[in-house]
């Protein structure tokens, strides 16, 4: 099992992941389609080429959800009770088809559950950067963890 138990973790620990991926036009037309996002940006080249951003823009939604797949292998695989929610997400520079995106995690809070005593909430500040080392997204996630004791 990959992930950690809630009590393995302390406030401040920083994770790089090892898994990288570069973004293709198949996975931008799939889930754009797939989640009925009809944005010409994402979709049409010849609209996004007139936009200001000069080509097809990935959609946001599929950056997020990379960030937080790329996230799990080393922080929640096989503790996780569930995610309670996810904050403060933005995604500050775009993302094009052709880019190469790595995953940053730090934790930013522990804390009890109140609710059940075999788990704790873990706040994580996920971080998504290019090969620029621009950060394309971030966001927090909180996720009730299973104790290990």
């Amino acid at each position: 099992m990959a992930g950690k138990f809630f009590d393995e973790w302390q406030v401040g620990d920083e994770l790089e992941h090892d898994i990288r991926r570069t973004v293709t036009e198949a996975d931008n037309l799939l889930f754009s389609t797939m989640t009925h996002n009809p944005q010409p940006l994402h979709l049409d080249v010849e609209a996004a080429k007139a936009s200001g951003f000069g080509q097809i823009l990935v959609n946001s939604t599929f950056t997020f959800s990379l960030l937080v797949g790329l996230s799990v292998g080393d922080t929640t695989l096989g503790t996780l009770v569930a995610n309670l929610g996810f904050d403060k997400v933005v995604t500050p520079n775009p993302v094009f088809i052709g880019d190469t995106l790595r995953a940053r995690s730090s934790v930013k809070e522990l804390r009890e559950s109140k609710s059940r005593p075999n788990a704790g909430i873990v706040t994580f500040t996920h971080e998504l950067l290019n090969q620029r080392d621009e950060i394309v997204c971030r966001c927090e996630r909180s996720a009730l963890l299973q104790k290990k004791q």
